[in-house]
């Protein structure tokens, strides 16, 4: 307030005087410049007839006159002649270089200039010179003015302000007093004192200002009291909830006690469910192998089949429950890892195929080019979702086709893209009540599906489940009798690095084409256009000149001979290399006599196994050499030397080149040689494990990134399939090693190889099957050896051998109570009797695994003298039987039935 009052009426006072005395000192310089004019031109014409009459004492008479003004310093009379007529008090000349026209003022400076030209009126025209007046006028006496009364007001505005200062600085301090204790009686307020009041005495403000705070401190004090007596009364309710809700706490406390309790209940029934339907369940499944390997009567192997058909869905549906039981807790995790959709989406065609193929249904992989090649997101769940939705298309549909589709929706600038994943079929659709309920757990669309088609109703649930949580949706879209189409987006993180071009297979040549299914006909011709090939579609697979450089035909899904014999003439008249696709399994190839050049792959055809089998076809010669050097290498890895020996035996073919390494140090000795293209790894070996070892491939880098490694093992629950392909396996062989799904692995990853030969295999015998297990059946042997009865004597040999060496190995870890330990040793005894003829063994072997993996040591020394019995019988009967040959099957002792129960 005192600066207000100090500081704005003297800057008021001062802009004010200094307008003032500018405007004065304007007017005194414009009043010496009339006065100095006048004088000047009333004695120009004097001067002028001075000028001409050569009348120096007059013009020296007027010069003086125009001196006597006060600011006239300087007079000067020239004539452009340049002859001076009168100079008086001029110090320095500054004279005009022409004589001027008219009157001119020169104000630049502190010391005026004026030029009046002297020419009379009346001799204007005949004067032949001309003369001018120049006046010095000097205005420093009016600055200097300016600046003595500037000095004076500003001297009188300083007094001015001083008794300013003063009177602001009394009244400053008598209202800071009074605002101080206004300041004071709100604090004493605020703080609970309701009895401050102010002196209503002073200025009008002031007594205002303390009349309104007496009266905020009346308020404030009835206020206080009442809301003493509101919170004394609200206390006294207050208890009286408190009372009850204390009484209600209790009753909700014992209701979540008993509700933790039945969820823990629930939860320990569901593990101890699992657990106790996996143990029987995998017996039955052991069983049921071992049964496959006797001789059976062809409704015998019927009804077998059924029995392993009920047992893999019972395991599926426990398995569902499992997965669905672990997502709705909230403990399934999500991985971040590199992924590929097309190698995902092959790999899961390639699982479904043998159901495609036996309905004989198109099944179709588009990745669409836009589609990034590397992304980051989880492939295992991705692979489930797609496993689970390709799974029921083909399981509702009867006939006509399945197809994937992965596109790309959206990419953003900060590497997210959004893909989009359809499933389409031409099942037996959906009503939209049914679609309503499609995604509920345990409920199919229709009730009599569950009967009709099989399933738990859990596998839609689970995959919007996983779909939710990685972000994405999942919708369909169906109509009755006209099929179903499923769709989820998946939004994933790009791998940025760099444009992946696509290699070219073709040097612009000419490729026909002969595919009738539309969708897969126009995936093809893409593809191939892509590769650099000039396309030709083609009505029928017949060739005309000019013949292309390679034609791609598809066979009908079953051939009769006819066509077979049709197609094999064609082959061998072909002008040029022939890349045929059958949608039959890799086993049920049709045996068409292919000539050099020519292959046959499975429909679905992977584009990585197009693209070789194409490179092949395109680069195919008769030589030996070539042959030779496109054999692919494959290394397997067990320490047991009977499964190595047996697993050289399925994969003995001219175009497989096979390398051994009996621990995982030694398959990492030999990787660091030449390039492996396959690798067969074995699970428990001693040392490195076959995780392990996998992981310890994988960081070596180059080529070991992307070598495709299947794990071999006697177990593979869904858990322990995680655990494998977590580890960086593709896919999982189960001992004993069906020789289909042998082929089939190497279909994928290797393309089509050359088919082992032939071998004759035992025919099956008309005599009684044996009520109980044999301790040796050499037709078993026989036919586990790939028909090779040499070989299965050698096996079985070398099972004998090594049987000394497993019971000290299992009696020591049974002594010292270690349950991994023992775990391995039963393994390993369980994987070698897989392939030998000793299904007495194999069973109890079989049997006592699965107990350790399910109870661990509980319950498991009856097996284990089961365990040794049978292995004890083994070298009985192969100590008398050494010497004799047979190949029937010898009757286990009738101790060996009792292992039924176990």
């Amino acid at each position: 307030m005192t600066l207000w009052i100090l500081c704005l009426p003297l800057s008021v006072l001062l802009l004010v005087a200094v307008f003032v005395l500018h405007l004065d000192t304007e007017w005194r310089k414009s009043a010496l410049l009339d006065r100095v004019v006048t004088a000047a031109e009333q004695q120009a014409p004097e001067m002028a007839q001075a000028v001409i009459e050569a009348e120096q004492s007059r013009l020296d008479s007027m010069a003086r006159r125009l001196l006597d003004i006060d600011e006239a310093r300087g007079v000067g009379i020239y004539s452009d002649s340049g002859m001076i007529q009168l100079e008086l008090g001029r110090n320095r000349a500054q004279v005009a270089t022409s004589p001027p026209l008219e009157q001119h003022l020169d104000t630049s400076s502190d010391l005026w200039r004026l030029m009046v030209p002297l020419t009379p009126t009346e001799l204007e025209g005949s004067v032949t010179s001309r003369a001018w007046l120049e006046l010095d006028i000097d205005s420093r006496p009016l600055t200097l003015d300016y600046y003595r009364r500037l000095a004076t007001t500003g001297l009188g505005l300083l007094i001015l302000g001083l008794l300013l200062f003063v009177i602001a600085s009394a009244l400053g301090r008598r209202v800071d007093t009074s605002l101080d204790d206004a300041a004071e009686a709100l604090r004493r307020l605020r703080s609970g004192d309701f009895e401050a009041r102010l002196p209503e005495a002073g200025a009008p403000e002031l007594r205002r200002l303390a009349r309104h705070v007496n009266a905020l401190g009346d308020e404030l004090k009835q206020s206080h009291e009442n809301m003493q007596r509101q919170i004394e009364q609200t206390t006294t309710d207050l208890e009286e909830s408190m009372e009850t809700i204390e009484i209600k706490n209790i009753e909700l406390d014992l209701a979540h006690r008993r509700a933790l309790e039945a969820n823990r209940i629930k939860s320990e029934f569901l593990a101890s469910m699992s657990h106790e339907i996996r143990t029987p369940l995998n017996g039955i499944v052991g069983f049921c192998r071992l049964l496959g390997r006797s001789r059976l009567e062809p409704r015998q192997r019927e009804w077998l089949d059924q029995v392993q058909i009920a047992c893999d869905n019972l395991l599926a549906l426990v398995n569902d429950v499992l997965d669905f039981s672990r997502m709705e807790a909230g403990r399934l995790e999500l991985d971040r890892a590199e992924l590929d959709m097309v190698s995902l989406v092959d790999e899961a065609l390639g699982q479904q195929a043998p159901l495609a193929h036996q309905k004989g249904l198109h099944l179709l992989g588009l990745v669409y080019d836009d589609v990034p090649s590397l992304l980051r997101g989880d492939p295992l769940r991705i692979r489930q979702v797609l496993t689970n939705l390709i799974h029921n298309a083909l399981k509702f549909t009867e006939q006509g086709e399945v197809i994937v589709r992965v596109m790309l929706e959206e990419q953003n600038s900060q590497g997210r893209a959004l893909l989009r994943v359809s499933i389409s079929d031409t099942g037996i659709g959906l009503t939209p009540q049914e679609q309503h309920s499609l995604f509920q757990a345990f409920r199919q669309a229709a009730a009599s599906h569950s009967r009709h088609y099989g399933g738990s109703g859990l596998g839609l649930a689970i995959s919007r489940q996983l779909v939710e949580q990685m972000g994405g949706q999942i919708t369909v879209e169906s109509e009755p009798s006209r099929g179903s189409t499923f769709s989820f987006t998946l939004p994933l993180d790009v791998i940025d690095k760099g444009e992946i071009a696509h290699a070219a297979i073709f040097e612009n040549e000419r490729v026909a084409l002969y595919e009738p299914h539309d969708p897969t006909r126009h995936a093809l011709n893409h593809s191939l256009t892509l590769w650099g090939g000039q396309v030709e579609e083609l009505r029928q697979p017949d060739l005309l000149p000019p013949y292309p450089s390679l034609l791609v035909a598809a066979l009908p899904a079953d051939p009769n001979e006819a066509l077979l014999e049709e197609w094999r003439s064609r082959l061998q008249a072909s002008p040029c290399p022939v890349l045929l696709l059958v949608n039959a399994a890799p086993l049920e190839m049709p045996d068409l006599h292919l000539p050099n050049g020519c292959e046959i792959l499975s429909k679905p055809v992977s584009r990585q196994a197009l693209a070789d089998a194409l490179r092949r076809c395109r680069a195919a010669q008769p030589s030996h050499e070539v042959v030779e050097e496109r054999r692919a290498r494959v290394l397997i890895v067990d320490d047991n030397a009977i499964n190595r020996r047996l697993l050289r035996e399925l994969l003995q073919r001219p175009g497989l080149e096979l390398i051994e390494a009996g621990s995982g140090e030694e398959a990492l000795a030999l990787a660091e040689g030449s390039p492996f293209q396959l690798v067969l790894m074995d699970i428990r070996m001693p040392g490195m494990d076959g995780i392990e070892t996998t992981q310890a491939l994988r960081r070596l880098g180059g080529q070991w990134s992307s070598c495709p490694v299947i794990a071999v093992t006697a177990h593979a629950h869904d858990s322990e399939r995680e655990r494998l392909q977590a580890s960086g396996m593709q896919e999982i062989l189960v001992k004993p090693v069906d020789s289909n799904r042998l082929e089939a692995v190497l279909h994928r990853h290797l393309g089509p190889v050359a088919s082992p030969p032939a071998a004759a295999l035992p025919a099956p015998r008309d005599t009684a099957v044996a009520s109980d297990l044999a301790v040796v059946d050499m037709e078993l042997g026989t036919r586990l050896a790939n028909g090779n009865e040499s070989l299965a004597r050698e096996l079985l040999d070398e099972l004998v051998a090594s049987l000394p060496k497993t019971v000290n190995e299992l009696q020591a870890a049974h002594a010292t109570g270690d349950p991994e330990t023992l775990l391995d040793v039963v393994h390993a005894l369980n994987g070698a009797c897989r392939y030998c003829g000793a299904p007495a063994l194999a069973l109890v072997a079989e049997t006592l695994e699965t107990r350790l993996r399910s109870r661990g040591m509980t319950d498991v020394d009856t097996l284990i003298e089961d365990l040794l019995q049978a292995i004890q019988r083994l070298r009985e009967w192969h100590g008398g039987h050494q010497d004799k040959p047979s190949s029937t099957t010898i009757a286990s002792a009738s101790s060996a039935s009792s292992l039924k129960d176990r």
